[in-house]
């Protein structure tokens, strides 16, 4: 999932002493434009500037304004329209930041655009003469909430790289302040407000579904969820921005602290939607749907004494299922324990013969055994299950393979082998009897509130037995294009190209690199009822309302070409491909994206730049490959850092050179980073939480190779990998590696990781 506020925390970790510490803190505290006001001086000693302006978005009027400070002898407000008049204007309008060496020089500003024209009024009423402009947006989220604009380098004749990154840092708190002043200022300031003033929803709107909500006697944010279709990230962001504490949603694999539940009576807990979800050390973090609620909050610190408490937002139907997950925890403690204490106690001999065996695959035990290993298996979050029998008297080794790692689960007793992996045929519809070739099948488990889907795999080994491999497929609808750690470059040209109305778009790396979830958020992003999308996969692992999804079977001459051919004839918008495994299938995409479609397709290369000469090799024409070709997304998974025991430490000198020397020293050093004591880099300890491994999930590195005309010319003209590489990098491009490094600086991996996926 790199951000841009990632980079800016190391920004600020290098560049600011105390002294700017104190002034950021005091601009996160700040909740309204006086407040920040009163900070002017102070923020203008962070930069190196003569003056400044700081504007706020007036949603209502469409206008910016500004306070003038009490040293300028100036009354009143200055307002601006929100147009590209005004370089104010143009910033808030397009959300890019303007730097201009001199103000007046209408040639210069026109080259920005030409509609555009520095207004001198200001400068006439107080006397100040404008020369340098640095301006950029305040942005709260993807919404701008005002712009900010730094006048006259004190030292030098024109704003540095060196400014711009001061400015973005300095306007982050800002956005967080300027949103709360909009919320006061407007009297929205409601737990609803921001879902207002990002238009979200109307006020009208609101109103109905707060009366429907007391109507039905629920909460006003299952209506606004279920009626009006308010995603639970835009409900949650204004739940956080209310509440001035972490929205978070149900996650099933998350364990909630027993030894405090316990204590506590369940019914109570539902009737008053809240529930600890994390206890470390003296401190617990409580999930509730209304932190405001003072009452509640005393109750709490009463059944929990002595704990340092902190509070966490919820919508009420993710506190039920907490408080669901918690029951079944705390009245079967150790499920799988249970069973194996049952394997463990039952005297039992096996004969070569199975009949004379007196356990088999319909036995309770057995049954239980095998859907409790699928519940845990989904509650860890495994991708894979493992079942590895190693003959009549070794215990069977049952192993998850979770975050791209295998880890040990349970070891079964050897005579149980043959009835579980029968057992798990049934569910499969499988032939029991069959033990000398591979089969494959598919599992739907039933799981609470939710199906999960296993695709199994069996494969005849040694003594007669045989291994099973179960792939659970558990996500049923995509993950947001924001959720996939993407640089700010990389997002911000996906979305752009997958916006076309035709051409080629390629998600390349490795099996189990994430392409096809990759795709499917893309997919998720684009998909509107204005476009007729057809997929073809093997499998369908994820599946969207709205997609005309396709499982292709060879065995039956449905192969990936032969649905893509098909798809031509149903009138589509977008195509997706699940791989180009053949020429055929290259050939017939590079045509339908260049006859007014948008087709998506991944292939099993190393880079962005190979994915270009694999296919050249394929025998494309380089002309018109070029020519459909928009965009190749790389990508790999590394392992998260667990941050439940995450902590940071100063690392060697050699250590830092290593990451120096793999980005790029050039590079590297632009980032900011020398190797002083204030340099950290971070790891994780290990815990109960991510079973010691100090890791808990993944997160994608990518590089994206846009086709440029410069590109285009180079793939015409077959060139070499390296070339393309080196204008890719002049164009922007960031390597995996580049990406990769960048998280590990921003704590969010470790250089472990890198080099496992993405150094060769």
């Amino acid at each position: 999932m790199w951000h841009e506020d990632t980079l800016t925390v190391l920004q600020e970790k290098h560049r600011y002493d105390k002294k700017g510490y104190d002034v950021i803190n005091a601009m996160n505290e700040a909740t309204s434009f006086d407040n920040i006001l009163h900070l002017y001086n102070e923020i203008l000693g962070l930069v190196d500037a003569e003056c400044m302006t700081m504007y706020v978005l007036d949603y209502e009027k469409k206008e910016l304004y500004t306070r003038v400070p009490a040293h300028i002898d100036l009354v009143g407000e200055i307002r601006l329209p929100l147009n590209e008049k005004s370089i104010a204007g143009y910033v808030a309008l397009t959300h890019k930041s303007v730097n201009l060496v001199n103000a007046y020089d209408q040639a210069e500003v026109a080259r920005i655009s030409p509609a555009l024209v520095f207004d001198g009024s200001w400068d006439k009423k107080t006397g100040f003469r404008t020369r340098q402009l640095l301006t950029v947006p305040i942005l709260h989220g993807e919404s701008l909430v005002g712009v900010f604009q730094l006048l006259n380098k004190k030292h030098g004749k024109r704003f540095t790289e060196e400014d711009e990154e001061s400015a973005n840092l300095i306007v982050k708190p800002l956005g967080i302040a300027f949103l709360n002043h909009t919320l006061l200022s407007q009297k929205r300031r409601t737990k609803f407000g921001y879902l207002l003033t990002q238009y979200k929803i109307t006020q009208e709107e609101l109103n109905a579904a707060i009366a429907e909500a007391r109507k039905r006697k629920i909460d006003t944010e299952s209506i606004l969820m279920d009626q009006y279709k308010i995603s639970k990230a835009d409900l949650g962001a204004s739940l956080s921005a209310f509440y001035n504490c972490p929205f978070i949603e149900f996650d099933p694999t998350r364990i909630l602290p027993s030894d405090l539940i316990k204590n506590l009576k369940i019914e109570y807990l539902k009737k008053n939607f809240w529930v600890p979800i994390q206890h470390e050390d003296d401190t617990v973090l409580v999930l509730m749907d209304d932190p405001y609620a003072l009452h509640k909050c005393d109750i709490i610190k009463g059944l929990l004494p002595n704990l340092k408490i902190q509070y966490a937002v919820g919508v009420r139907a993710d506190i039920i299922s907490y408080i669901a997950s918690s029951i079944s925890h705390t009245q079967n403690k150790d499920p799988i324990g249970d069973i194996m204490e049952v394997l463990k106690t039952e005297e039992l001999e096996e004969t070569n013969d199975d009949s004379t065996t007196r356990v088999n695959e319909n036995d309770n035990t057995v049954t239980r055994l095998a859907n409790q290993i699928i519940i845990d298996a989904y509650k860890k979050g495994a991708s894979d299950i493992h079942i590895e029998p190693y003959g009549a008297r070794a215990d069977t080794l049952i192993r998850f393979r979770i975050d791209g790692s295998c880890v040990e689960y349970q070891r079964i007793p050897a005579v149980y082998r043959r009835p579980l992996i029968g057992r798990l045929k049934i569910m499969a519809k499988l032939d029991i009897a069959e033990r000398r070739l591979p089969q494959d099948g598919k599992i739907r488990f039933r799981l609470q509130d939710r199906e999960i889907e296993l695709r199994v795999s069996i494969m005849p080994t040694a003594g007669r037995d045989e291994d099973m491999v179960l792939r659970v497929l558990a996500s049923n609808e995509p993950a947001p294009i924001e959720k996939l750690g993407m640089n700010e470059r990389n997002l911000k040209e996906l979305k752009n190209i997958v916006e076309k109305p035709y051409g080629l778009i390629l998600c390349v790396g490795p099996t189990g690199s994430g392409k096809t979830t990759t795709l499917h958020s893309v997919l998720g992003y684009i998909n509107k009822p204005d476009k007729k999308i057809w997929t073809a996969e093997d499998p369908v692992e994820i599946t969207q309302r709205g997609l005309r999804q396709v499982q292709v079977q060879p065995k039956i001459g449905l192969t990936f070409a032969a649905a893509l051919r098909g798809f031509l004839r149903l009138d589509p918008d977008v195509i997706m491909v699940g791989e180009m495994r053949d020429p055929e299938t290259a050939a017939i995409s590079v045509e339908a994206s260049i006859t007014g479609h948008l087709v998506f397709s991944t292939l099993h290369t190393n880079s962005a730049v190979e994915t270009v000469v694999r296919l050249l090799d394929m025998d494309l024409d380089p002309f018109t490959f070029a020519d459909a070709m928009l965009g190749i997304l790389a990508q790999r998974l590394v392992k998260k850092i667990c941050q439940e025991c995450k902590e940071p430490y100063h690392p060697s000198r050699d250590q830092y050179d290593e990451l120096a020397h793999n980005y790029g020293e050039e590079g590297f050093e632009k980032l900011g980073m020398p190797d002083n004591e204030a340099f950290v880099l971070y790891r994780g300890k290990g815990c109960s939480v991510c079973n010691n491994t100090g890791y808990r999930g993944r997160i994608g590195i990518h590089e994206l190779l846009l086709t440029s005309d410069r590109i285009k010319k180079l793939i015409q003209a077959k060139a070499r990998p390296a070339e393309l590489l080196i204008q890719a990098r002049e164009e922007g491009l960031t390597t995996l590696v580049q990406d990769g490094i960048v998280k590990v600086l921003g704590g969010i991996t470790d250089f472990k990781q890198i080099l496992a996926v993405a150094i060769h």
